[in-house]
């Protein structure tokens, strides 16, 4: 896949522009990013080739899934670091990450020039190519069909955690895959009632009663690619301080898209949705930044939070994401995810975020 050859070529112009020979990667986003296999292995890279390591337990699959890069078979463990020293000899080389801090001291002391400077793929990743707005875009419709999965199955007497299971298992059948962030427990936020005050809440065993707000939030894998959206259902009937803050924050929303242009800096989408809801009453209950970037990861540059002055390009995609938390009362948040364009941005989901009283 000439892809993968183009991903190098950028890497290593970043790379040599801040004074490095090599550039390797150990997370499994970038290893993929670089060579096409998702796996345990490290991948390093100049102008001219790409080197996969990769324990011996997985060889065959990385011969079967990566793409125009030099297989290199090694035992797992400090053997696998071993290898990867050998393919550094007397260059300078910037990794992205090492789960051991001291392995960079260590490679140092040894001889070695080795830098940790993660920036570097992420200045090549931000920008997505035609195949991974392909995998964005099928991966946001499968979103939209689980909320619509969601409005027949969001019941009077479910439970926070059946809900995800099922949700979690039409997902699967739709060919997604579940993401899991090392701070939670559950691949999915569903949070009912009061737990939707809890931007990150965990899924329960409280049942929906009448009159509940449920925040349902579903980030998913398609393609290797995350997509990740919210919408806020209410159950028999709401409130009017429910309604007064569900129309608020959707106004918030889509303030946030419409200001979402090329050229634009992050903070600015930040305070568009901030200021909305700011002006309504809401601001103490606006409590997390606006979005993120989405990718290879749930969360990547670009930031949408104030102060980031960092500018949007064409071709980014991130989520914008504004809510009003109302503690121990109920929580509300609209979610999309985002491709960046030159006049206005493209939201990638197309489910309503009108308020369904289910």
């Amino acid at each position: 896949m000439m892809f993968v050859n183009h991903r190098r070529s950028k890497l290593m112009g970043i790379a040599q522009g801040k004074g490095f020979d090599n550039l390797g990667t150990f997370t499994p986003e970038n290893v993929f990013y670089l060579t096409n296999f998702w796996g345990e292995a490290i991948a390093v890279c100049d102008y001219d080739k790409t080197k996969l390591i990769v324990p011996r337990l997985e060889a065959s699959r990385a011969e079967q899934e990566s793409k125009n890069c030099e297989i290199v078979p090694s035992e797992r463990g400090s053997q696998l670091i071993r290898t990867f020293m050998e393919s550094i000899q007397g260059k300078k080389i910037c990794i992205d990450f090492l789960g051991d801090p001291s392995l960079v001291g260590f490679f140092n002391g040894a001889g070695f020039q080795v830098t940790v400077d993660a920036d570097i793929l992420y200045q090549g990743r931000t920008i997505k190519e035609e195949v991974e707005i392909f995998a964005l875009s099928e991966g946001a419709k499968i979103l939209d069909d689980l909320y619509d999965f969601c409005t027949s199955e969001l019941k009077i007497g479910e439970t926070e955690r059946a809900l995800q299971a099922k949700i979690v298992f039409e997902a699967m059948q739709m060919g997604a895959n579940l993401v899991n962030t090392k701070s939670t427990l559950n691949p999915l936020i569903i949070a009912s009632g009061p737990n939707g005050a809890l931007p990150h809440s965990q899924a329960s065993n409280r049942r929906f009663v009448e009159g509940d707000l449920i925040v349902v939030d579903l980030t998913i894998r398609f393609l290797y690619y995350i997509v990740d959206a919210t919408r806020t259902f209410a159950l028999g009937k709401v409130t009017k301080e429910q309604k007064e803050a569900y129309e608020i924050v959707k106004s918030a929303q889509q303030a946030g898209i419409n200001s979402t242009k090329e050229g634009v800096a992050c903070e600015q989408i930040d305070q568009q949705c901030r200021q909305l809801i700011d002006s309504r009453g809401y601001g103490d209950k606006f409590i997390h930044s606006t979005g993120h970037g989405i990718g290879l990861e749930v969360h990547e540059p670009p930031w949408l939070r104030d102060p980031n002055k960092e500018i949007l390009k064409k071709n980014m995609a991130l989520t914008i994401e504004p809510g009003i938390y109302a503690s121990k009362k109920f929580g509300i948040r609209i979610e999309d995810s985002i491709l960046v364009n030159g006049g206005q941005a493209r939201a990638l989901n197309s489910f309503t975020k009108d308020i369904l009283i289910l």
